[in-house]
């Protein structure tokens, strides 16, 4: 039965179908493959097996009277623990200030849960979603599944760790400058961050997105179908469009690839993330696409211009908080977030208009070329205590150069495996599409992933 676990969704939703296996015999599976991981990656928050294996009960009754209650009945997944669901509390990673039961499910949730997906739980961040990092003052220090002394980066970490190590097929995380797909990267899963409002979420602001985090572009795409319903809790949402998203063919050949290998600023890119990305531009260049060399879009005006501004919105939270509750937050956050109290009015404006810059740049690529080919970070991989690839408070944005320029234009934008270091740590490639073309940046992820072939080598748990 454990080789059911390697099933993607669509496959899953099959087998249900054929009754060839029941969400109950999936779920007793997957609980006891969860038992055995999550002592050595903790990337669960509020997991409840037993109330789990009742909704199996339930999803196993309605697939054996052949009414499943929605597309994704009997299907496990994970929700990031930002994301609110009915009932529990969502602390944001941290120990500081209060933590009350969320009085209803938030856009991502509400749509899951009404197609029929099973709550698994709800998966691990850092302190206000601010680190890309597997460390919380709340959560504590989630792993790397590939290699357990290595951080999983986030700050969507649990979701990438998650599904990595195959807590069922279906995960979302959430992403304002590169927190699905960074750690989508050091995990070697699919991390999808759509257009901006293409999937409602609560609460919301620029660049803040949900997404899904899967082992590949199908089940993505799945999702997307469920996520995407429109929600009016979420006043920055798109307009409600038919998008056929399980219609994955693309024609490469003619297409105009921009190639950005150079990020502008921020960590130099090791060699192995170039040769890897050159590989990738390669495959697409021989399936009949022109290789457009792209500066880079990011300056290092617009990055510290951004973290001046964060600097001083997370300040603003921190404030609220008395001294003995902010003495809680990891010292790492505090350390950063404390400069924003020494910033001006004007100088948080101005920080703030560089996001405004990155979109006028981001917007730009798309004169010249139909998408975007780059590194998703610009290291392999880290140490599984340090805050980031840094480390350093006060540097903490350097390798989220390549990700968050597309958060501020508003591009979707999708990273996936392309290769391993010769430590065998995962690296990943990013694609990024025009505004709202985000099936043609699946489209194109699909196509990368055929040539790449399926991923069968997944990080296995300890035995017991």
């Amino acid at each position: 039965m454990d080789d059911c676990l390697s099933l993607t969704a669509t496959q899953l939703l099959a087998a249900y179908r054929c009754k060839t296996l029941s969400p109950l015999e999936y779920v007793e599976t997957l609980t006891a493959h969860i038992e055995r991981w999550e002592p050595e990656l903790n990337a669960l928050y509020a997991y409840d097996p037993d109330g789990l294996r009742q909704a199996a009960k339930a999803a196993t009754e309605r697939w054996a009277r052949g009414e499943p209650r929605g597309a994704l009945d009997g299907v496990p997944v994970t929700l990031k623990e930002l994301i609110a669901t009915h009932g529990l509390p969502v602390p944001h990673g941290t120990l500081a200030g209060d933590h009350p039961p969320a009085v209803a499910d938030a856009p991502p949730a509400a749509r899951l849960n009404e197609d029929g997906a099973l709550l698994v739980a709800k998966t691990t961040c850092p302190d206000y979603g601010m680190l890309s990092s597997g460390r919380s003052s709340f959560h504590g220090l989630t792993r790397n599944p590939w290699n357990l002394a290595c951080n999983p980066g986030g700050s969507s970490s649990g979701a990438a760790v998650a599904a990595a190590a195959g807590y069922g097929p279906l995960h979302v995380g959430t992403d304002i400058g590169g927190s699905i797909r960074l750690p989508a990267a050091w995990c070697g899963i699919v991390g999808f961050k759509p257009s901006l409002g293409r999937i409602p979420i609560d609460p919301y602001y620029v660049g803040r997105c949900a997404g899904p985090m899967t082992r590949c572009v199908d089940d993505a795409a799945l999702m997307m179908a469920t996520l995407s319903r429109s929600d009016r809790r979420d006043a920055m949402r798109l307009p409600p469009e038919t998008i056929d998203w399980q219609d994955l063919a693309c024609e490469v050949g003619g297409m105009r690839l921009g190639v950005m290998l150079d990020a502008g600023c921020g960590l130099p890119l090791d060699e192995e993330i170039r040769h890897v990305v050159e590989a990738a531009a390669r495959q697409f260049e021989r399936a009949g696409a022109t290789l457009v060399p792209l500066a880079p879009v990011m300056t290092r005006e617009m990055l510290d211009g951004l973290d001046r501004f964060w600097r001083a919105r997370q300040w603003s939270e921190l404030e609220l908080l008395g001294p003995e509750e902010r003495a809680k937050v990891l010292p790492e956050i505090l350390a950063w977030a404390g400069d924003g109290a020494r910033l001006s009015g004007v100088e948080a404006v101005r920080g703030f208009q560089q996001t405004l810059n990155m979109r006028r740049a981001t917007e730009a690529v798309f004169d010249d070329v139909d998408a975007v080919l780059s590194p998703t970070t610009p290291n392999v991989a880290f140490p599984a205590g340090w805050v980031s690839p840094t480390n350093d408070p006060q540097r903490p944005f350097e390798h989220i150069v390549y990700t968050v320029p597309w958060n501020m234009g508003e591009q979707p934008a999708v990273s996936l495996n392309a290769g391993f270091s010769h430590a065998g740590m995962p690296i990943g490639v990013q694609i990024i599409g025009p505004r709202f073309a985000d099936r043609l940046t699946l489209q194109l992820a699909r196509a990368f992933e055929t040539w790449r072939g399926v991923m069968t080598a997944w990080p296995s748990p300890p035995r017991s």
